[in-house]
């Protein structure tokens, strides 16, 4: 059995029968209990089981972690991300920024760029950019509290109102096929609205999304212009879309 098989296979195990001691997942799975930590270590980050003291369990309706949690996770490499994408962005620019800790993390990436005019939803990434010169709208409406951003039909109309050159955003998760993915239909929709009036739109993604399938599917690789990752993505995705002018930085 593969390396993803199994963590698929552990994962529709854990979700269909609850709590499982990792010694006994071990054991069925054929491999080390060291490995299997490795493997529910994994699953961990990405939101969709948690870890309790030698067991594993589902994760309640399969939320998205805590804003402060996903901020630690993969910090490296969403910092690396964010100044790949801040090269992409001219001074003088009008921008959207969507919601995420990679966002977010754009916002410090942004400090040297000049004459920014930046609308956005995500009130970590303003609290970031109200230190350095620029123009800053911020939407209104209801604020998502463990989150602290404003999505749904308030995101939805503020993105509505506005036209920019360039769009950022993160997403929840992506399959093997290039699939996108996120939590609910609120984020979903605050998304569309963002790319639908964005000239040039990029996507940033760390590996921790990779392999990821989500409740609510969130569009492809190809309605980006550029594609922003930490570890490159396979061949397979980038090959074709490269082909038709998608920008991939890793």
């Amino acid at each position: 059995m593969g390396l993803n098989e199994r963590r698929r296979r552990l994962l529709e195990q854990v979700r269909e029968q609850g709590r499982q001691p990792l010694e006994r997942l071990a054991c069925q799975f054929g491999v080390s209990v060291q490995t299997l930590r490795g493997d529910v270590r994994v699953l961990a980050e990405k939101g969709l089981v948690l870890r309790r003291h030698g067991e594993v369990l589902p994760f309640p309706d399969q939320e998205n972690i805590g804003y402060d949690q996903r901020q630690i996770v993969n910090e490296a490499g969403k910092r690396h991300i964010a100044r790949q994408a801040a090269t992409l962005i001219q001074p003088h620019q009008s921008l959207f920024l969507g919601t995420g800790t990679t966002v977010e993390q754009l916002a410090d990436a942004l400090h040297a760029t000049q004459g920014l005019q930046i609308m956005t939803n995500n009130l970590h990434a303003l609290i970031k950019l109200c230190q350095w010169e620029c123009e800053l709208t911020v939407a209104g409406g209801r604020v998502r509290r463990r989150d602290q951003d404003v999505i749904g039909g308030d995101a939805w109309r503020f993105f509505q109102r506005y036209r920019v050159d360039v769009g950022v955003v993160s997403v929840g998760g992506m399959d093997s096929q290039g699939q996108l993915f996120d939590y609910n239909d609120d984020e979903v929709t605050a998304r569309e609205a963002l790319l639908a009036h964005a000239a040039y739109r990029i996507l940033v993604l760390d590996k921790t999304k990779f392999d990821l399938t989500l409740r609510c599917a969130a569009g492809t690789l190809a309605d980006y212009d550029a594609v922003v990752t930490d570890i490159p993505l396979p061949d397979r995705l980038r090959s074709p879309l490269a082909a038709r002018g998608v920008i991939f930085l890793s």
